[in-house]
């Protein structure tokens, strides 16, 4: 990967709707090479996909939280029972495990608080393998969600 491609992935970050030709002279290459580097970062797996970044005002989402999680015991059928649920639930856009002592860290967003408490007081502390859940509500977003340093 040389800084041309470097450069092609910031401008791709920024804005993945950018036709070839925009790329192009934004790096000063032919539409064609353009092309051929952007089709060879896809095949190599650098670029793994291409999504529209939504308002989630627009669609009625309001609140956005963090959800910790911790797992009532450490073993393997508890940790896919819940990731199992991760993917039934829209509201959890991102889930990580992590390190310390939340097992789990969930991003969320949902319409409001009621259903924030709908959501961990009916979705996750029920479930048998979460032991504890603490939220964190996103107040504001000072640096909204960026690309990757390249």
């Amino acid at each position: 990967m040389d800084s041309l491609d470097t450069r092609l992935l910031a401008e791709l970050q920024r804005r993945a709707d950018i036709t070839a030709q925009e790329l192009a002279e934004v790096l000063n290459l032919s539409p064609s090479q353009v092309a051929r580097r952007r089709a060879r970062l896809e095949a190599e797996g650098v670029i793994a996909g291409y999504r529209a970044r939504l308002d989630p005002r627009h669609l009625g989402l309001t609140v956005q939280a963090f959800v910790q999680v911790q797992m009532a015991a450490h073993n393997a059928d508890n940790a896919a029972n819940f990731v199992r649920l991760m993917h039934t639930l829209p509201e959890v856009v991102a889930c990580w495990t992590l390190t310390g002592e939340a097992d789990y860290l969930l991003r969320v967003w949902v319409s409001d608080l009621p259903a924030l408490n709908q959501l961990i007081h009916h979705r996750l502390l029920p479930h048998p393998a979460v032991a504890r859940v603490q939220s964190q509500i996103v107040m504001d977003q000072p640096k909204a969600d960026s690309g990757l340093p390249v």
